[in-house]
C-alpha cells in the first residue's frame, strides 16, 4: 500500500513539473511586447542653415613706413585707441649708399653749374650796362642763373630727406609714422630695434601697426553649396560666439559670393553680414563664430518627432496607436523640419498617437 502511494506521488509531481515547464515555454514563446508613444503637438517649426566663420573688423588698415631703417621709438601699443594723425613710431633713417652717393654727386654738380652761372650773369650784367647786349639776352642769362639757383635747393633738400628723412623748406618728416585712421590699434608687429622697408612701387613695406574702427564688425563665414540658393541678401542672422557663450548677436546678411570654393571636397561659397552691436557690447577681431540663418520658418503647425518616422518606397509612414496595443501603419505627408520635429500637413490628427521608434 505504501509502495502504490509513493507510486502516485512521483507521478502527480512529474506532471506538476511539466505543467509547469509547458506554462513558462508558451510565455517565452509568446512573450508580451509594450511600447511608448508620443502625442501630436503643436509648435513652431524653423528650417536652418549654419555658416561657420569669424568676427572681423569692417575696415582694417595697415599702417607702413614712407621710408627705410630701424625702428627708433614706438608710441603706442595693440589695444590703445587712437586718433587720425596721431603718432606710432619715429623711423631712425639709415640711408640707401647708392642713393646717398648719387644725392651727394648731384648737389656737387648743381652747385658747380650755379657758380658758372653766376659768374656769367655778372659779366652779362656789365655788358648789359654798357648796351653792348639787349635786354632780352641779359633775362635770358638771369634766367638760367636763377635755374641753377632752384636745381642747388632741390639737390640740398633731396640730400636732406635721404639722410634725415626731413625736408628743408617743407619741413615735412617722413620718418614720423603717423596713423591715416582713427580706431583701435590692434596689431604692432614690429619692435624697437627692427629693420623695416619703405612702402613703394616694388613693395608693401614693413607694417607698424594695424588699425582698425571696433564699432564695425561683420561676420565673414562660409555656406555649403547645398543651401547657398536658399540665401537673400537682408535675412537677419543669429551669431553665437565661441568665446561668449551667454551673448546672441544680431546681423543683417549683405553679401553672397558669387563665386565658390572647394574645400575638402565640398563646395563652399563666402557670406559677410554686418553686425549690430549695443553701446556696452565689445567683440574682439577673430573670434569664432557659427550664424544660425532661418531659411524658412512657420507658426502652430501640428508636428511630431522626426524620429518617429519610417520610409518606404519614397512614402513616409507612421505607427498610429488605435486601441488598446494595437497600431496600424499610416502614410502621412511632411512639411518642413528642424532636425527634431517635422510638420504634419495631412495623416494625423491631433488627437493621434505615434509609437516610439
Amino acid at each position: 500500500m505504501k509502495k502504490a502511494i509513493k507510486i502516485i506521488f512521483i507521478l502527480v509531481l512529474i506532471g506538476s513539473l511539466g505543467f509547469l515547464g509547458f506554462f513558462v515555454y508558451q510565455k517565452t514563446d509568446n512573450p508580451t511586447q509594450t511600447f511608448e508613444t508620443d502625442s501630436t503637438f503643436v509648435t513652431n517649426i524653423e528650417k536652418k542653415t549654419v555658416a561657420t566663420g569669424s568676427i572681423n573688423p569692417r575696415k582694417e588698415i595697415e599702417i607702413k613706413s614712407q621710408v627705410s631703417g630701424v625702428v627708433d621709438k614706438l608710441f603706442v601699443e595693440a589695444g590703445d585707441n587712437i586718433k587720425a594723425g596721431q603718432l606710432i613710431a619715429k623711423i631712425k633713417i639709415i640711408p640707401d649708399v647708392v642713393a646717398l652717393n648719387n644725392a651727394e654727386a648731384n648737389l656737387k654738380e648743381a652747385v658747380i653749374n650755379f657758380k658758372n652761372a653766376e659768374k656769367e650773369l655778372t659779366r652779362q650784367k656789365k655788358l648789359f650796362h654798357e648796351k653792348v647786349i639787349s635786354e632780352f639776352e641779359y633775362n635770358q642769362y638771369l634766367l638760367t642763373y636763377n635755374l641753377n639757383n632752384q636745381q642747388v635747393d632741390a639737390a640740398e633738400n633731396n640730400l636732406q630727406l635721404i639722410k634725415e628723412g626731413a625736408s628743408k623748406k617743407s619741413g615735412a618728416v617722413s620718418n614720423l609714422v603717423r596713423s591715416t585712421v582713427s580706431g583701435m590699434v590692434l596689431d604692432v608687429p614690429v619692435k624697437e630695434g627692427n629693420f623695416v622697408i619703405e612702402t613703394n612701387t616694388f613693395n608693401d613695406g614693413t607694417t607698424i601697426a594695424s588699425v582698425a574702427n571696433m564699432n564695425e564688425m561683420v561676420f565673414e563665414g562660409k555656406v555649403d553649396e547645398a543651401e547657398v540658393g536658399k540665401l537673400v541678401e537682408g535675412m537677419a542672422l543669429k551669431l553665437t560666439v565661441g568665446a561668449l557663450d551667454s551673448v546672441e548677436f544680431i546681423a543683417n546678411l549683405e553679401y553672397i559670393s558669387p563665386k565658390g570654393k572647394e574645400e575638402e571636397g565640398a563646395i563652399q561659397f563666402e557670406v559677410r553680414a554686418a553686425i549690430t552691436l549695443q553701446s556696452d557690447q565689445f567683440l574682439r577681431a577673430g573670434y569664432s563664430a557659427n550664424a544660425d540663418i532661418v531659411l524658412e520658418r512657420k507658426n502652430d503647425v501640428l508636428a511630431i518627432k522626426e524620429s518617429n518616422l519610417f520610409f518606404e518606397k519614397k512614402k513616409v509612414f507612421v505607427e498610429v496607436l488605435i486601441e488598446g496595443e494595437k497600431f496600424e501603419r499610416r502614410e502621412i505627408k511632411t512639411g518642413i523640419s528642424d532636425g527634431i520635429n517635422i510638420e504634419v500637413l495631412s495623416g494625423l490628427t491631433s488627437e493621434d498617437k505615434v509609437k516610439q521608434i
